[in-house]
C-alpha cells in the first residue's frame, strides 16, 4: 500500500527534523519526505495532516496484556488495538501471565498469536526467573534465542541477589536489557497507597518511598558489576531520579521510564473509595512527581511508558485495601502527555517523540523510531490541538480502570500505520478522491462506490 501523507508537522529524532512537510510511504517503507511531493506511483490513500505532528510510531515498553491465561482482563487483540487506537506501533507485554513466560515455547505463543491477530508489533519480554517464583533462572537464553527483546520480573523483584546478578549476565553476554520493577518485598507489608500523612489520615497502611529505592540502588551497583543494561520501570520517587541521574554520570548502562499517572497525579489525589487510584509504586507526593517531571524536561529520564494494566470492573470496585495494582494507559498517553507537559512548556514535541519513540526504540536496540527514508513506515499522526473529555467506556481496552474518567485532556490520535498499513484512523482522515463523471453511470453512484472502497481499505 502507497500512503501519502500531506501538510503535517514532520518530527523525527533520529534526523533532528521539525518542519511542515509531506511523507511518503511506498512497500512497507518511509519512501521520501519534503515538500508538495507528487509521487509518480499510484497513490492508494491521501492522509490529511494539516494542524498534526507527524511521528516516528510510538513504542511503549511496559505492557500488560494478560495474555495468556487472565484474558477476561485483556488479551492480545483488544491490547494491541488499543495500543494502535493510542498511537503506538509496537508494545513489549510483560511476562507476568499464568502460565508466566518464562520458556521459548510461551515467548513463541505469543508472538505467533500477535502476528496473526494484532494489527500492530507485540514483542514478549521474558520472566527472569522460573515461575516468577524467585527461586531459578528461567530459560533466559532459549527465550532471547526466540526474540524476547528484554527480561523481567514485572510485578516484583528478584530479591535473591546473586540469583539476579547470574541473571544480568546472561542478559549483557546477549546485549540485551534488564527491566527491573523496583520493590522491595520485606517491607512492602500489606501498603496499598503512599505512606505519607495523607495515607494516615485515610487510615491506609502505605507504601514508602525505601520500597522502591533501596532496589533501585542495588540493581544500579550490579548493572555496574556485570556491565548489563538495566531499564528502570515506572519510577516514581525523587531518589530515583537522583541515582539514575548520577548512575548515568558515573558510566553505567541505565535508563529509566515514568508513566502518565506519575507526572499528573500525586498522592492528595488519592480517593481511598476509588480503587481506580491504587496503583504500584502508588502515587507519591508532590515532590516526587515535580522530580519526575524535572527528570523528564532534563532528559535524565529517558521513556515514557503506560504500565498498562487492566483489571475487570468486579475486581476494582473492591475496598482500596483489597483491589488489584493497576491502572490502564494505552489510550490516555497522548493526550496526558500533550496536556501535562507539552502543551505547558516542560517538553518539546521534539522531546515527546524522543521519550514515546525514539529513545524506547534504543533501550531495546530495535531499529524503528525513526521517519529516516528508507526506514519501516511506522507513523504516528496526532492533533494537539484536539479537546475531549476521557471517557473509559469508549476504550477499545476490556479494562476501563483509570482514575482519569472524565478528565478534560489535550492531544487526540488521528491514525496509527504500522508497517506502510494502517492500523487505526479516525473518521474523516482519508482525503476524499475526485473522480470524472462515467458515461452511463450516475455521479452519486460513482461516488458512493469511491467512499465504500475507501473505507473497506482501511
Amino acid at each position: 500500500m502507497n500512503i501519502l501523507i500531506r501538510n503535517g508537522r514532520i518530527i523525527d529524532p533520529a534526523t533532528k527534523t521539525d518542519e511542515i512537510s509531506d511523507l511518503y510511504i511506498e512497500g512497507g517503507k518511509v519512501k521520501k519526505t519534503g515538500k508538495g511531493l507528487k509521487p509518480k506511483d499510484k497513490t492508494d490513500k491521501v492522509i490529511d495532516a494539516s494542524g498534526c505532528y507527524v511521528m516516528p510510531g510510538l513504542i511503549d515498553l511496559h505492557v500488560h496484556l494478560r495474555d495468556p491465561g487472565l484474558t477476561y482482563k485483556e488479551d492480545i487483540v483488544s491490547g494491541s488495538k488499543a495500543a494502535a487506537r493510542g498511537g503506538f506501533t509496537t508494545i513489549l507485554a510483560m511476562p507476568n501471565t499464568k502460565p508466566v513466560i518464562d520458556s521459548a515455547d510461551r515467548v513463541k505463543y505469543v508472538q505467533n498469536k500477535a502476528k496473526e491477530l494484532s494489527p500492530i508489533h507485540v514483542m514478549q519480554v521474558g520472566a527472569i526467573t522460573k515461575n516468577q517464583a524467585g527461586e531459578e533462572l528461567a530459560d533466559i537464553e532459549e527465550m532471547i534465542e526466540q526474540g524476547a527483546p528484554a527480561i523481567s520480573e514485572d510485578g516484583k523483584s528478584v530479591m535473591n541477589a546473586r540469583l539476579y546478578k547470574n541473571a544480568m549476565g546472561i542478559a549483557a553476554k546477549y546485549d540485551v536489557p534488564v527491566f527491573a520493577h523496583c520493590e522491595d518485598r520485606n517491607i512492602v507489608g500489606k501498603g496499598c497507597v503512599n505512606e505519607d500523612e495523607h495515607s494516615r489520615k485515610m487510615g491506609l497502611p502505605g507504601i514508602s518511598n525505601a520500597v522502591e529505592d533501596i532496589i533501585a540502588a542495588r540493581d544500579i551497583i550490579l548493572a555496574k558489576e556485570t556491565g548489563a543494561k538495566l531499564h528502570l520501570c515506572h519510577c516514581s520517587t525523587k531518589e530515583s531520579v537522583r541515582m539514575i541521574e548520577l548512575a548515568k554520570e558515573e558510566g553505567i548502562k541505565v535508563t529509566g521510564e515514568v508513566c502518565p499517572h506519575h507526572f499528573t497525579l500525586t498522592s492528595d489525589d488519592v480517593d481511598p473509595n476509588d480503587a481506580n487510584y491504587k496503583m504500584n509504586p502508588p502515587l507519591r507526593t508532590k515532590e516526587d512527581r515535580d522530580a519526575l517531571i524535572r527528570g523528564l524536561k532534563d532528559d535524565i529520564m529517558d521513556v515514557i511508558s503506560t504500565d498498562h494494566a487492566p483489571h475487570s470492573r468486579e475486581e476494582k470496585t473492591m475496598p482500596i485495601t483489597r483491589a488489584p495494582f493497576g491502572i490502564v494507559g494505552l489510550e490516555t498517553s497522548v493526550a496526558l502527555t500533550i496536556t501535562e507537559l507539552v502543551d505547558k512548556g516542560i517538553l518539546t514535541p521534539m522531546q515527546m517523540a524522543e521519550k514515546m519513540s525514539y529513545n524506547p526504540a534504543k533501550v531495546i536496540g530495535l531499529d524503528r523510531g525513526s521517519l529516516e527514508e528508507g526506514k519501516a513506515a511506522d507513523v504516528t499522526i496526532i492533533d494537539p490541538e484536539a479537546e475531549y473529555v476521557i471517557d473509559s467506556m469508549t476504550f477499545l481496552s476490556k479494562g476501563k480502570n483509570t482514575p482519569f474518567n472524565g478528565r478534560k485532556v489535550k492531544g487526540l490520535v488521528k491514525a496509527t500505520i504500522c508497517d506502510g498499513r494502517i492500523a487505526y484512523i479516525q473518521d474523516g482522515m482519508l482525503k476524499q478522491k475526485k473522480t470524472a463523471q462515467v458515461p452511463g453511470m450516475p455521479g452519486k453512484l460513482l461516488f458512493s462506490i469511491i467512499i465504500y472502497l475507501t473505507e473497506e481499505e482501511s
